[in-house]
C-alpha cells in the first residue's frame, strides 16, 4: 500500500488529463501489433513505430491495435492525438492502478478491466491492467507486458472460425472480455484445490505454516474480488449502453458475459466464507490436539495418585509398621500397585476415556 501511495504521489497537484504513467514498469520496450481484417481478408504483423498504426483509423475493415507496455507516454499521447481520444482516458490507460470501469464518449468506448495469472514459480497470483478502446471500426488494447489470454481470440481470427470475421469492432471487444472473464474460472479452479487441499489438511494434521497459507490465500482472494465485482458494474453498463458503436445483436452476448461474471462472483464469495471458516478449522484442530494431549497427561497423572499414595505411606520413617517386618510385604505392595494400576485402565476403557 505504501509503495501504491508513492508512486500514486507523483500526481499530485498536477491538472486533470496530464499523462503520467503510474506503476511498475513491467516491460523495456513497448510491443505494438496489428490485426486487420474483414470476412475476406486477414493480416497480422508487428510495428516498430506508432505512426505506423495511424492509417488503420479510417480503413472499411476491422483493426485490432495491441500494445504491450503503457509506461512510455510519449506513445500514448500520439496514439491518442490521432485517434482523437480524450486526455482523461489517456491519463487512465497509463494510470495501471485503476478500478474497473466503463467510460461513452462521442466516438468510441473506453473499458478498463484486469487480467489474471499464476506465478508458477512463486504459486502466487499476479494481475495487470487491461484498457480497450472500442471505435467505429477499430479496437485499441492496452497490456502491462506480454503474454494474456486472447491467444484463442486470435486463432479464431486467423483461422475464420465462428462469427468474429463477420461481425465488428464491438464483437471483437466482447470476445476480448469473454476471454479475460473466462480465463477467471481457470484462477477459481486453482484457488479452489489449493483451498480443498488445505482444509483437509487443516482436520487431519494443522501445523503453524497453515496460518500463513490461510492469510495468504485470503490475501489473493481479497485482491481477486477488489477486481471483479466492480467488472459487473462494467459489463452491466456496456449492455444497457444506447452508443451506437454496440449493436443490438451483440448485446446478447454481453448479457451472456454478465452471468458469467455473477457466478465467478458467486464463487469468490463462496470461497472467501470458507476461508473464514477454515480459520475456525484451525483453531479448533489446535485446540482439540491440546485437550487430546491434556486428557493423556490427566489419565496419567490420575493413574499415578494412588501409586505415589501407596509409595508415600509406606515411605514414612515410623518404627511399628507391621507390613515393614512381614517376609513376603515388598511382592504384596507390588501386586496392590499393579492391581490398582490394572484396576483403573480397565474403568476408564469401561468409560471410553481412551
Amino acid at each position: 500500500m505504501s509503495l501504491f501511495l508513492k508512486k500514486s504521489s507523483k500526481k499530485a497537484g498536477l491538472p486533470p488529463g496530464t499523462v503520467v504513467f503510474v506503476g511498475e514498469k513491467k516491460v523495456e520496450e513497448i510491443r505494438i501489433t496489428i490485426i486487420d481484417y474483414d470476412e475476406n481478408q486477414y493480416e497480422e504483423r508487428e510495428i516498430k513505430n506508432i505512426e505506423d498504426c495511424f492509417h488503420y483509423k479510417d480503413t472499411p475493415s476491422i483493426s485490432w491495435i495491441n500494445i504491450d507496455g503503457v509506461h512510455q507516454v510519449e506513445v500514448i499521447e500520439k496514439l491518442g492525438a490521432h485517434f482523437v481520444l480524450h486526455p482523461l482516458l489517456q491519463e487512465d490507460v497509463v494510470n495501471t492502478h485503476q478500478r474497473p470501469k466503463f467510460d461513452e464518449f462521442d466516438d468510441h468506448l473506453f473499458i478498463v478491466l484486469r487480467m489474471f495469472f499464476f506465478n508458477e514459480e512463486d504459486n502466487k497470483l499476479e494481475g495487470e491492467q487491461i484498457s480497450l478502446i472500442v471505435g467505429a471500426n477499430f479496437v485499441i488494447s492496452f497490456q502491462e507486458r506480454q503474454g494474456d489470454v486472447f491467444e484463442q481470440v486470435r486463432e479464431r481470427l486467423r483461422n475464420g472460425k465462428g462469427r468474429i470475421r463477420k461481425k465488428g469492432s464491438d464483437y471483437l471487444a466482447y470476445s476480448l472480455i469473454d476471454a479475460i472473464v473466462d480465463s477467471y474460472y481457470n484462477i477459481l479452479e486453482r484457488l479452489g484445490e489449493n483451498i480443498e487441499s488445505l482444509q483437509e489438511l487443516l482436520v487431519v494434521n494443522p501445523k503453524r505454516e497453515d496460518l500463513q497459507v490461510i492469510q495468504h490465500l485470503k490475501r489473493d482472494m481479497l485482491f481477486f474480488r477488489k477486481s471483479v465485482w466492480p467488472l459487473r458494474e462494467v459489463v452491466s453498463g456496456l449492455a444497457k449502453s444506447e452508443s451506437t458503436l454496440v449493436k443490438e445483436d451483440v448485446l446478447v452476448y454481453v448479457r451472456d458475459v454478465y452471468d458469467h461474471v455473477i457466478q465467478a462472483i458467486d464463487t469468490i464469495e463462496t470461497f472467501r466464507d470458507m476461508l473464514s471458516a477454515m480459520m475456525d478449522i484451525y483453531l479448533s484442530s489446535l485446540s482439540n490436539r491440546m485437550n487430546e494431549v491434556m486428557k493423556v497427561l490427566t489419565i496419567i497423572a490420575t493413574i499415578f495418585i494412588p501409586m505415589t499414595f501407596l509409595a508415600g505411606v509406606y515411605g514414612m520413617n515410623f518404627k511399628f509398621m507391621p507390613e515393614l517386618e512381614w517376609k513376603y510385604a515388598y511382592l504384596f505392595f507390588w501386586i496392590v500397585v499393579l492391581g490398582v494400576l490394572i484396576g483403573m485402565v480397565a474403568w476408564f476403557k469401561k468409560k471410553k476415556w481412551f
